[in-house]
């Protein structure tokens, strides 16, 4: 059992608890609630004896902490989960404190294995996750089999399947008619594991009763009413029933009735003498975290407030956030037999005018060639034609050279020396060819001329 009578604790000008009293029962789990700075931290520290209080006093069995013989058998504590070497063994950590209390070396394995960690007890805690060095703090608190539990934020760091077996630890514990103190800010986590409740704020207590207790006295309950939708009369007279009876009636937006200041067997009642059908007659109560903010509203210190970001967003010109929105085009109908540039309706051309791309090109002069979208200029008698210009007429007409060859667009100038000898029907690009040469016809064996009857005969 834990007793605090008049406690109170200040540094120089700051009074962090200020006559606290309160008693902490065997056989249950009691949580020890308050905000940021109310003086948790502080009011467990007194009970270890860490700290002197500057006044009243608190005791563990009828003893200060300092006067119980061989304490850490008697009290186990997790304060800080950093509290270790880091360079030392999850095993060597625990078994320096085993030999400091007395404690049989047998008893470190037996709570690597409670805590989860036998797998790693040979590794340095300076490695452990911060679950894992919770765990290894819970386990030193078992190390000495204590009667009497201090754990500030057990489940600090801890997984889901971790955060149960704290849960179920603790009570298991209590069950065995231990004294467990918590110090938690996990209210759904608080509600259930804890049997009681001492809450604090600014120093000072605020609450000592049950959890049960704590949620009624601190919340308000109401109950919630469904009635048939086919039955619009008999609704109106359970209404106006509940309201003669003293109650609140809210309309809520699925179309229930939220009832303050009745109970279900009074709602029940009324119901039945108005003939209304209930499809829905249900109790809600408010949560711990409910009951829990509306009690300690008054008593933080640390509000948040809305970040402004000040000189961190650069507010755009009005123009850059309203374009203007390009009017859409309006499709018009072309003429029969128009021709269609790149998604423009395109004007008729008038009979016989060539099309530039997507613009209608003027009618060129009758006998004028096209350029690529560009009405072409008719070229004199015997200009030669370049792609898209016209060619300018020659000074002279190129004389014709054998095997001569026309440029694209260029009339070709006669060579002024003969080109070097190519191999037999090879053409140059762009280089006139010369015809090759002549081959000389194969010599034929000589043919026996015939001979003149006269002459052989003479020739006899």
């Amino acid at each position: 059992m834990i007793e605090a009578v008049g406690l109170t604790k200040s540094y120089g000008s700051k009074t962090a608890v200020y006559n606290l009293s309160f008693s902490v029962q065997p056989g249950k789990v009691t949580g020890f609630l308050g905000p940021n700075g109310a003086g948790k931290s502080t009011t467990m520290r007194m009970i270890l004896g860490l700290d002197q209080p500057t006044a009243g006093a608190v005791t563990i069995g009828g003893y200060t902490y300092r006067q119980l013989p061989n304490a850490p058998r008697q009290v186990g504590a997790l304060l800080d989960a950093n509290a270790k070497h880091g360079g030392r063994s999850a095993r060597a950590h625990l078994l320096s404190l085993a030999q400091l209390s007395g404690i049989p070396a047998r008893r470190v394995d037996e709570v690597l294995g409670v805590v989860g960690l036998q797998d790693v007890a040979k590794r340095r805690s300076k490695g452990f996750s911060l679950g894992m060095g919770q765990r290894l703090g819970i386990a030193a608190a078992l190390l000495g089999d204590p009667h009497v539990l201090l754990f500030d934020e057990p489940v600090n760091g801890l997984d889901p399947e971790g955060i149960l077996w704290v849960r179920n630890l603790m009570r298991r514990l209590a069950a065995e008619g231990r004294t467990i103190f918590v110090s938690s800010h996990l209210m759904s986590e608080m509600a259930q594991t804890a049997d009681h409740l001492i809450v604090i704020g600014r120093g000072q207590l605020m609450a000592d009763l049950p959890v049960a207790d704590f949620i009624r006295q601190n919340s308000t309950g109401f109950a919630r009413v469904r009635t048939a939708e086919d039955a619009a009369e008999p609704r109106e007279k359970l209404v106006h029933a509940l309201a003669e009876a003293g109650g609140q009636v809210i309309q809520e937006q699925d179309g229930a009735l939220k009832v303050v200041g009745l109970g279900l067997p009074r709602i029940s009642d009324l119901a039945h003498e108005a003939g209304a059908r209930l499809w829905e007659l249900s109790p809600h109560t408010a949560s711990l975290e409910e009951a829990y903010m509306r009690m300690t509203q008054g008593a933080v210190d640390f509000r948040s407030t809305a970040d402004q970001r000040s000189g961190l967003i650069q507010q755009a010109p009005a123009a850059a956030w309203q374009p203007q929105q390009a009017a859409a085009p309006v499709p018009q109908q072309a003429p029969a037999g128009a021709t269609m540039a790149l998604g423009v309706p395109a004007q008729q051309p008038p009979p016989g005018a060539t099309m530039a791309l997507g613009v209608p090109a003027q009618p060129p002069p009758p006998g004028a060639t096209m350029a690529l979208g560009v009405p072409a200029q008719p070229p004199p008698p015997g200009a030669t034609m370049a792609l898209g210009v016209p060619a300018q007429p020659p000074a002279a007409p190129p004389q014709q050279q054998p095997g001569g060859t026309m440029t694209l667009g260029t009339p070709v100038q006669p060579p002024t020396e003969p080109p070097q000898q190519q191999p037999p029907g090879t053409m140059t690009l762009g280089t006139p060819v010369q015809p090759p040469a002549a081959q000389p016809a194969a010599q034929q064996p000589p043919q026996p001329q015939p001979s003149d009857p006269s002459s052989s005969e003479d020739a006899r």
